[in-house]
């Protein structure tokens, strides 16, 4: 397919679905059962951070039984960054053409997936969208959707990207974008982990497409939005907007 009548995108590949776990052992078995039912040619990797409610194990029972899923054991809970990158690195290696980032608490739904890697057939990344039309939120508190609105207004603004979701973690990347991004450069491992992929394919270039999603409040388990998150999402934002305008002022490229 065209961008723009710049751009000729080729196949895309195989897909696989990243998972990131930390005490998800009442999700696990329905979200991996709702994904194989909704795109059963896509593979599934589940990146378990040690969890100790035995997520782990349940992994490995489901890997038992079917050969279109994979788990990546990590040594322990070092953020939903590192997960991915360390599952992007996975992906990657085994030869996959696409990568997907999903919740496993239900809050993603994977009946729309499908949408997602249509859109990527003319993209370089494909966004879920909880802000644009279409778009919208379930069962969600009224702070939760101010900080989420906010943080996105905020990042959207002060870094100069085109994205109405910023913050949003259902996201559909060719593999061929992610070995683009610098992802050795990025540090970030909470929520704004999401923000740093989003400011670099911006930066790189790549043609980006947001297309609407409905996002629903997880049922079981907790929530891993935390205090700390937010504080270190604020800081690196802000951090990274005055930095980029500061080299603007000196003649020099936004990093």
């Amino acid at each position: 397919m065209n961008d723009g009548g710049q751009r000729r995108y080729g196949p895309l590949g195989r897909a696989l679905v990243i998972i990131p776990t930390y005490n998800e052992v009442e999700n696990i078995k329905p979200i991996v059962s709702r994904v194989r039912a909704a795109v059963p040619e896509a593979d599934i990797l589940i990146a378990d951070d040690n969890s100790p409610d035995g997520t782990g194990k349940v992994a490995d029972e489901l890997v038992a039984q079917d050969d279109k899923v994979h788990v990546l054991h990590r040594k322990g809970k070092e953020g939903l960054g590192a997960a991915y990158l360390a599952g992007f690195a996975w992906g990657i290696e085994h030869g996959f053409g696409v990568l997907v980032e999903m919740d496993a608490d239900g809050s993603h739904q994977p009946e729309e997936l499908p949408r997602l890697l249509t859109a990527l057939k003319g993209a370089d990344l494909v966004l879920g969208s909880r802000w644009v039309p279409g778009g919208r939120v379930v069962n969600w508190p009224r702070h939760r959707q101010f900080l989420s609105r906010g943080g996105s207004t905020y990042s959207r603004l002060l870094l100069g990207v085109p994205i109405r979701d910023v913050t949003g973690g259902f996201r559909a990347f060719r593999a061929e974008t992610l070995q683009g991004l610098g992802l050795t450069e990025v540090a970030s491992q909470g929520y704004c982990f999401q923000v740093d992929l989003a400011r670099r394919a911006v930066a790189a270039g790549y043609h980006v497409v947001e297309v609407p999603i409905t996002f629903v409040e997880r049922e079981l388990g907790d929530s891993k939005m935390s205090r700390d998150i937010v504080v270190e999402a604020l800081w690196r934002v802000t951090a990274w907007g005055v930095g980029d305008r500061a080299k603007r002022l000196l003649g020099r490229k936004p990093s």
